[in-house]
């Protein structure tokens, strides 16, 4: 990274105003002149500077100190060449990583029994209720006179939705009337077009509407905001660093095409890498990859149970659960959300009256629950639950799309949270978008059920097999995670001898007895030898740094949104942070106002069908990218834009701001009461 003047605002974009510098020597000296410049009239800067963005990107501009050569990406920004290290004074501005070198702003995800485990939620006055039922009824009756008038006054424009040349109507109106007259209208915070890596900040695709939203058109112009919208919690979807230059390698070996179907022989050596290295980074006996997320729990689940099986759902579970359930033909009864009361006595229930008719006993019960709950940011009471498993021997199947990689102090999901042991859960599924940067989801427990599920789930038999690059990196950001045990030289081991780890029993015995134990580092023969391994990634110190970064972001933006006021959702430390805005109105102009910002801030917005009609919500969602600095700017617009909206209708103790922003580390790790 170019190391910038002192500049209260440094931009992001920058223009070559001076001469390549090419020699080494005149590197370090730029080095050393912009290092005593940046430490004598202020110190050393603790992290990576607020950003300071154009809301009309069309070049890059910006003076430096130290310039050297820029790579342009396809959107005409330019991007910095390799990014400083934590003993470097951080004086840039970094779109894709924010740097912090301030051990302060550090904290370990980990579950206290102590404390209470989530906040509880809070409703809202009811005159907020009030005027947001009031604006529904308004919206619902004024489009039904719409329509009313305009299928007799302006046919043309109904033609979908009438009956005409014999045929019947393509989409009915009550069904598309929510999407027709309410969504239609705010549907410039929905859907929009990004481009770029989705790190520390993105890039919008500018776009307008002619005809009140009916169809966008894009303007050609591109906005750089700091982005709070993707699940890259550990900010592993970079273009640069360890992971990228494993994938890069792995395309100059592979190529970027898919390796074709499990059945028509398309397993390589990586498939049987990843899945060795996710069973044992979750702790478990094998495991099984699939090339996309949804597909797994919709294709598994069927492999799982049938008819005369019973499911008990969360009634919050996401849609691929409650598609897989379809699927299977097995009774499904759902418990209220995340109340372990409500599901021991729905256990009780059922157990005694079996099967509906014949009040059989049930073939077999599982109960499926997700890690993290990414509408509502609620981390599973797993402790409760599991001794609800102990008392009426049930199967447990989690969801950890959200909190594998996310969640505990070595970043391997609830298990690790609550310090649970992984071998007492029955089923372990999750994904690779999140964390891991990658796509794809996986499916782990004991090898029996595994080999089952290869041969009776859809997946393995009909799903195109994961391409080598997303693969390698899964293993290289799984690795990065775990840290990596370099072998013994006085017991050499064999690469190739460790991928069967399904197809010898004497090749089992040997991982393991090389294996570390659960929580424990990978074996460097479960790696690709091709795949560059830097110290960063064997000792895990830059993971452990993101994952307690992460941590601390989560619970500083999630306590302080509720010291300003605002009615939040979820656990501390859930990385996903709903703010309720309840009002439809609200939804659309609270994105316009973070996204119109000084800095643009691009924000998640949620509404019906996603949640219930009256809870609409924005969500922030959290990476290890941002800095503290970055939440700072956050809760400066919500403080803004909340006074403006009337959005601070939390009970509690409140703090001023820069109270808030002044005791950021205090706020923390204070107890909850």
């Amino acid at each position: 990274m170019a190391i910038q003047s002192a500049s209260p605002t440094p931009s992001m974009f920058r223009k070559k105003s001076t001469p390549v510098l090419n020699t080494a020597a005149s590197y370090l000296s730029a080095v050393s002149e912009a290092d005593a410049r940046a430490r004598a009239p202020r110190g050393t800067p603790n992290s990576t500077p607020a950003l300071s963005l154009s809301s009309s990107v069309t070049s890059s501009s910006e003076d430096t100190v130290l310039h050297e050569r820029e790579e342009l990406n396809s959107d005409g920004l330019a991007y910095p060449k390799v990014p400083p290290t934590s003993e470097q004074v951080f004086t840039t501005v970094h779109a894709e990583f924010g740097h912090c070198a301030n051990d302060s702003y550090r904290f370990t995800s980990r579950y206290n029994p102590a404390r209470p485990l989530k906040a509880g939620e809070q409703d809202p006055p009811y005159y907020i209720l009030l005027t947001t039922y009031i604006s529904y009824i308004l919206v619902i009756l004024f489009g039904h006179l719409r329509d009313f008038f305009g299928k007799r006054f302006k046919a043309t424009d109904y033609r979908h939705l009438l009956a005409h040349g014999g045929y019947a109507a393509l989409n009915s109106d009550f069904d598309s009337f929510y999407t027709r007259r309410l969504k239609l209208r705010i549907d410039d915070c929905f859907s929009h077009p990004v481009t770029g890596v989705p790190g520390r900040t993105i890039v919008l695709l500018d776009r307008y509407s002619p005809n009140h939203n009916k169809s966008i058109l894009l303007t050609g112009g591109k906005t750089r905001g700091l982005n709070v919208s993707s699940y890259n919690y550990l900010g592993f979807a970079q273009s640069k660093g360890a992971c990228a230059d494993a994938s890069a390698e792995s395309i100059r070996r592979y190529g970027i095409s898919a390796c074709g179907s499990r059945r028509e022989g398309g397993t390589s050596d990586l498939h049987i890498q990843a899945e060795a290295l996710v069973a044992r980074f979750l702790g478990m006996e094998d495991s099984l990859i699939s090339s996309m997320g949804f597909a797994t729990n919709s294709t598994v689940i069927p492999a799982l149970v049938s008819k005369g099986c019973l499911v008990i759902s969360d009634e919050l579970n996401h849609a691929s659960i409650r598609f897989g359930v379809r699927l299977s033909g097995a009774n499904v009864r759902m418990f209220k959300h995340n109340d372990v009361k409500s599901l021991e006595a729905l256990l009780r229930e059922v157990i005694s009256q079996g099967q509906p008719k014949t009040h059989r006993p049930w073939k077999k019960i599982l109960v499926i629950v997700e890690g993290l709950y990414s509408m509502e940011g609620t981390l599973v009471e797993l402790p409760a639950i599991m001794e609800l498993k102990k008392k009426y021997k049930f199967y447990l199947f989690i969801d950890e799309a959200h909190s594998i990689g996310a969640i505990g102090p070595h970043g391997r999901g609830v298990c690790d949270y609550y310090d649970v042991n992984p071998r007492d859960v029955d089923i372990l599924m999750g994904t690779f978008t999140k964390s891991f940067g990658a796509a794809g989801g996986y499916i782990a427990g004991n090898r029996s059920l595994i080999d089952r599920i290869r041969l009776s789930g859809h997946a393995g038999a009909y799903a195109e097999a994961m391409a080598p690059p997303i693969l390698t990196q899964v293993v290289a950001s799984m690795a990065s995670i775990m840290g990596v045990t370099l072998p013994r030289l006085d017991k050499p081991t064999s690469s190739t001898r460790s991928l069967l780890t399904r197809h010898s029993d004497s090749t089992l015995n040997v991982i393991a007895e090389e294996a570390p134990a659960w929580r424990g580092t990978a074996l460097a023969a479960w790696l690709p030898t091709w795949m560059p391994t830097p110290q960063s990634m064997c000792d895990g110190s830059d993971s452990q740094m993101r994952l307690r970064r992460l941590a601390f972001n989560a619970r500083y933006l999630n306590r302080a949104l509720r010291k300003l006021g605002f009615i939040t959702y979820g656990s501390a430390d859930s990385p996903v942070v709903p703010l309720l805005l309840f009002h439809p109105g609200k939804m659309a102009v609270f994105s316009r106002l973070m996204r119109t910002r000084p800095t643009p801030i691009v924000v998640v917005v949620v509404a019906y069908p996603a949640t219930s009609l009256v809870t609409s919500r924005v969500r922030f969602c959290l990476s290890a990218s941002h800095t503290k600095e970055d939440i700072d700017t956050i809760l400066v617009a919500c403080d803004e834009i909340g006074d403006l909206l009337d959005l601070k209708q939390g009970v509690g103790e409140r703090w001023p701001l820069q109270e808030i922003m002044a005791r950021a580390v205090e706020l923390v790790h204070m107890e909850e009461s």
